[in-house]
């Protein structure tokens, strides 16, 4: 993977992620006041030209000054000479033109391999139209997002430095993810609306949601209502079909596809509360022995009810969703749970097998249940780290525990999605939760947006690998987040991995820069804040000012 950058970090277009290829100039040009965006094929989709509303606010609205000393004030006889750029035409190669467009949307809940993202913008020095060329409405969308991150503002002008511009640009992985988890604390859909917004800015194309954990079932269900009615923290805790339905729909505007999670077998206590047939050790005290944070409680996998129960509530809420994946989850399955319940023992000594036999069992009818609906089967590592059960080998595996785990799943030949906690966890850093453990430091330190930059995609695998690793995200568990902090926690840092799985470099093999990167970001999260996310600031404002000037060995 190769990038052609023309420009000095101090000069950086403030671009985020990186481009795959840009060259550009040392002309002025500006934005005229009734400046356009035209879409030059027909049957343009809705959701491509609320798209290009979009962009057009963002240009008239952003007021980003130049993050330098003095904010661009001496820039003003070079901006009022500059050449004017009055339009962007906006065309699809004749391959998508073809017919009726596909939208935005249709394009992003495409199976992960079958979504074109690549496209080419240019933008000349003598005022001519600039153009943004794509093979899909997708492409275009991701164009639009980098066409207004170009321009600073400056007594009410919008400009660049740095005509003409010529980017070349796709994604080196085609899934980029970020994962909320909204059972531990409950997350409105105005959050989650956010929040997507957020993710599109930096080409984030995946949102996986953690819908249900042990504490809340907060989502209904057709034909399994009682869940949600027994388990939300409240009736106004709970994700109506409507409101998936608006989630799924505003995340396809925006190039994002749904991937759900209900966690199975472990992380289920909260099904006890109307179906306590089902769930093995429900709330049982200490939780400690019993499930890896409050309250206890798991499928009983060993029962052919549950297993079918269970089979059957996967595939309803996966009939909701168009992604091509699901998650069954799969992590942290404790075993005293099963070993110390009674059915269980009854079931697995009636049935004459062991307890991973009858994990396997389980696994092939919720994974059977799924790819009967066409969705492929997504699960957390332990899956296949630590059991022996036999998975399709199109499974999508995702790694958490440990960056080092990686190569282990690897070495199994399955595809994986890189999360490891040791880099990408957001939650990390505000030490234990538990109401009187002095000492519990939870999973810190904090994962600042260094570290996630940081991460080495292919670390640990051999080249013959590489084409297993299909991307990564950064994961925010709430267990101390709400919509109070969901900004501060997330953004800025939320856009370093974004950038990790767009470009696919990284800062050992010298194809990313944290010094070259922190400016482009101190310019994204003031875009940020001006677009309304709550984002914080990366250092004293001081030091955006100053490229550089705040690095250790300054």
């Amino acid at each position: 993977l190769s990038f052609v950058m023309s420009i000095s970090v101090n000069d950086a277009l403030a671009l985020w992620p990186r481009p795959r290829s840009l060259v550009s100039g040392s002309s002025a040009i500006k934005l005229t006041s009734d400046f356009s965006i035209n879409a030059t094929f027909p049957s343009v989709p809705e959701d491509l030209t609320a798209a290009i509303s979009r962009t057009q606010s963002y240009l008239q609205n952003d007021e980003l000054e130049r993050l330098v000393v003095g904010r661009g004030a001496s820039d003003a006889p070079t901006v009022q000479a500059a050449q004017e750029l009055e339009l962007l035409t906006v065309s699809l190669t004749p391959s998508g033109a073809n017919n009726t467009p596909e939208s935005i949307t249709e394009v992003s809940q495409k199976a992960l391999g079958d979504r074109d993202e690549s496209y080419t913008l240019s933008i000349p020095s003598d005022g001519s139209s600039a153009t943004l060329l794509a093979n899909s409405t997708l492409g275009l969308f991701r164009g639009l997002t980098t066409f207004t991150q170009l321009w600073y503002e400056l007594e009410g002008e919008s400009y660049t430095l740095q005509a003409p511009i010529e980017i070349v640009d796709s994604p080196a992985f085609p899934y980029r993810g970020f994962m909320l988890d909204t059972a531990r604390n409950f997350f409105p859909v105005f959050d989650i609306k956010q929040t997507l917004d957020a993710m599109s800015w930096v080409k984030i194309n995946t949102f996986h949601w953690h819908v249900t954990d042990s504490q809340s079932f907060p989502i209904q269900v057709p034909g399994f209502m009682e869940l949600s009615q027994a388990g939300a923290y409240s009736n106004n805790s709970v994700y109506s079909l409507a409101d998936v339905q608006d989630i799924v729909s505003y995340a396809g505007e925006r190039g994002i596809d749904v991937l759900m999670e209900i966690d199975t077998p472990g992380h289920s206590s909260i099904i006890g509360r109307s179906h306590p047939e089902h769930i093995a050790c429900f709330e049982e005290s200490p939780w400690a022995t019993y499930a890896g944070e409050p309250p206890a409680g798991q499928l009983r996998l060993a029962s052919s009810s549950t297993t079918n129960f269970t089979a059957s509530l996967l595939a309803a809420v996966a009939n909701l969703l168009p992604s091509s994946l699901f998650s069954t989850g799969g992590d942290e399955v404790n075993i005293p749970c099963y070993d110390d319940d009674p059915q269980t023992q009854a079931e697995l000594n009636a049935t004459g097998r062991t307890l991973e036999q009858a994990l396997n069992v389980f696994t092939q009818a919720t994974h059977s249940a799924l790819r009967n609906l066409g969705k492929t089967p997504v699960v957390w590592e332990e899956m296949v780290l630590d059991h022996n059960i036999t998975l399709g080998n199109d499974t999508v595996v995702m790694v958490w525990i440990s960056s080092q785990d990686a190569a282990a799943v690897a070495a199994k030949g399955f595809r994986i999605v890189q999360g490891p906690s040791d880099y990408f966890y957001l939650d990390c850093g505000a030490g234990g939760w538990l109401g009187n453990d002095v000492q519990n430091i939870g999973c810190d330190p904090f994962k600042t947006w260094q570290k996630a930059y940081s991460f080495d995609p292919y670390n640990n695998l051999t080249a013959e690998q590489y084409s297993l690793v299909l991307g990564g995200q950064q994961l925010l568990w709430t267990e101390q987040s709400g919509p109070q902090n969901l900004d501060p926690i997330a953004w800025p840092r939320a856009a370093a991995s974004a950038e990790v799985f767009w470009t696919g470099g990284s800062v050992a093999s010298g194809s990313l820069n944290i010094s070259e990167a922190l400016p482009r970001l101190h310019a994204m999260r003031f875009r940020m804040v001006q677009r309304g996310v709550r984002a914080i600031p990366l250092q004293p404002e001081w030091c955006a000012l100053r490229p550089g000037a705040c690095d250790a060995d300054a």
